[in-house]
Formats: structure tokens, sequence, C-alpha cells
């Protein structure tokens, strides 16, 4: 298999959302308005879980790691979308276009784990109450993110390193708004089976593999919730369940509908509408679905805010 070195193609050029004269300026607007309201709620939550020792707890742990990498998720794709419309430029180097496609990948595995690990945590508390802080140690919360930073980074290094390995003889024209792995292999004039094949085997093990944990760990926070004689405790933990489920099946519903079809079925349009919702929408939603409809949190930022406005 020949290396990257003997691409003809130094660089690809990025066509955006949509080719339509009226609507860039639409989607400018739209993007960077989502892409501030995804910084600022994720950046707020850090702040409030930092600044209040009543926070320093397993899940607000994992929550402010979720935070920190939405922040991430986000800023590797849309500000180089925003600065190509502002340049009027539509090119990105064969170099930053494997940069891309590696932070995407890491960044995506690493929601989808602490997804996971979030579970299990609501699985702790929920079943294993009188056993919480003995389970739920500050040991056990940092290697489950350490670990899951780990397997992150091995899986992105994978995927791009054999995404190098292709050669781009004359087609360089992606039709998304950053590098995703799809359009890339499509582009390709050399064999994409091992490839693919990883992305299905592999690259599926690491995605289904915690999202069957998510799965199990609300089967049985749901059996535990039943037996909960309060028809509104239960309300309320049904209610705090669906709205996670809600954003688990947005997450993973879109990465499985781009990434685990065959190639020849995918189109350009729906993969970008799907890529579009986990890699924009769904990490400006969790600080609203996971954060801003818990009391603790919304104490914390209103203190927060209140100490600043005094300070001034």
């Amino acid at each position: 298999m020949r290396g990257a070195n003997q691409s003809s193609v130094s660089e690809f050029l990025l066509l955006g959302l949509s080719r339509q004269p009226q609507q860039p300026q639409l989607l400018f607007m739209l993007f960077l308005s989502m892409y501030l309201a995804t910084v600022l709620g994720n950046l707020l939550i850090l702040l409030a879980i930092s600044m209040d020792s009543r926070l320093h707890t397993p899940m607000y742990f994992f929550l402010s790691s979720l935070s920190f990498v939405d922040i991430c998720f986000s800023s590797t794709t849309v500000p180089k979308m925003l600065a190509n419309h502002i340049l009027g430029s539509e090119t990105i180097s064969f170099s930053g276009c494997l940069t891309q496609m590696y932070f995407l990948f890491e960044l995506a595995d690493m929601d989808n784990f602490l997804l996971a690990v979030m579970a299990y945590d609501r699985f702790v508390a929920v079943c294993h109450p009188l056993h919480y802080l003995t389970k739920m140690t500050p040991q056990l919360c940092a290697l489950l993110v350490a670990g899951s930073w780990v397997i992150a980074n091995l899986n992105a290094l994978l995927h791009t390193l054999l995404m190098a390995q292709l050669s781009f003889c004359a087609d360089n024209a992606i039709p998304h708004f950053f590098c995703d792995v799809t359009p890339l292999l499509k582009l390709s004039c050399s064999g994409t089976y091992l490839n693919e094949v990883m992305i299905l085997t592999e690259g599926a093990l690491i995605m289904i593999t915690p999202f069957v944990c998510v799965l199990a760990s609300y089967v049985h926070i749901t059996r535990a919730v039943l037996r909960v004689p309060s028809t509104k405790g239960r309300w309320k933990a049904f209610s705090t369940c669906g709205s996670h489920l809600a954003v688990v099946s947005l997450f993973y519903g879109t990465i499985i509908a781009v990434y685990f079809n065959p190639l020849s079925s995918h189109s350009s349009e729906k993969d970008t509408a799907a890529t579009v919702m986990y890699t924009v929408v769904t990490p400006m939603l969790n600080p609203f679905i996971y954060s801003l409809r818990n009391r603790d949190l919304k104490g914390a930022l209103q203190k927060m805010i209140s100490r600043k406005t005094y300070s001034y």
C-alpha cells in the first residue's frame, strides 16, 4: 500500500453546507450563534462546577469532562467553516484535513465513553445508593476518564494512519463543511477495503460497546425506579432519564447512520445533515439537557453570576 507522500493532492476543497448563493449568510449566522451558545453554555458549567465545592462529586466531575469535550468537539469543525466563509476560501491542507479528522474521531469517542460513564454513575447512585461513595471513588473516576482518553486517542490514531496511506489523485472537492472519513474515502483513488472493514468492525466495537452499557444501566435504573412507591418520585426520575436517553439516541443514531453503513449507500446530503446533529447541535443542547435542569447546578450558576455582578 502506497504512502500518503505519493498522493498528488496537497489540499482539499470544503464545499460547505450549501452551494446556493442566497443561503451562505444565513448559515454563517446560524452556525456562529450555535457555536457561541455551545462554548458559553459549557464554559459556564465548567466554571460553576470548579467554583462550588458542593459540586465536587463524581457526577459533576464527569459532567465537567463532557462540557470540556463538547467545547473541543465543536471547535474542531465550526471555526474552520466560519473562517473559510469570512476569508472567501474553501481550502484545507492535506495534513490539516487529517488532523481535523483525527480530533473528530478522538472527541466523538470521548463523548461516547463519557455518556456510558455517566450512565454507570447514575446506575450506582440509583440502584446502590448506600455504596455510592465507596464504589465511585475519586481514583476510579479519574481512571475511567483517563482510560477513555487513552482508548479514544489510539482509535483516532489508527483510522488517521489508515487514511494517510490512501492516494488522492484528481478530485479534491469534499461536499461537506469538514474533513469527514466517509467523503474522504469516496475521493480516494486507491483501495479503501481495509479502511471500511476497520470502521465496520473495530470502529463499531468502540461505539456500540458503550451504547450497550448505557442501555443496560438504564434498564436497571428503570427497574429500580418502578419500585419507588411515590408517583411523583417515579415521574421525576423518568423525566431525567428520558432527557439523557434522548441525547444518547440522537448522538448514537446519527453516528450509526453515517459510519456503519456500506460506502455505496451514503449520500452527501444525508451524511451532512446527520453530522451537523452530532457535531454542532448535540454539544449545544448538552448544557441544557444535562445541567440547566439540575437544581444544584442552577444554584451554583446563579451564585457565580451574582458574585461576579457584586464584584463590579
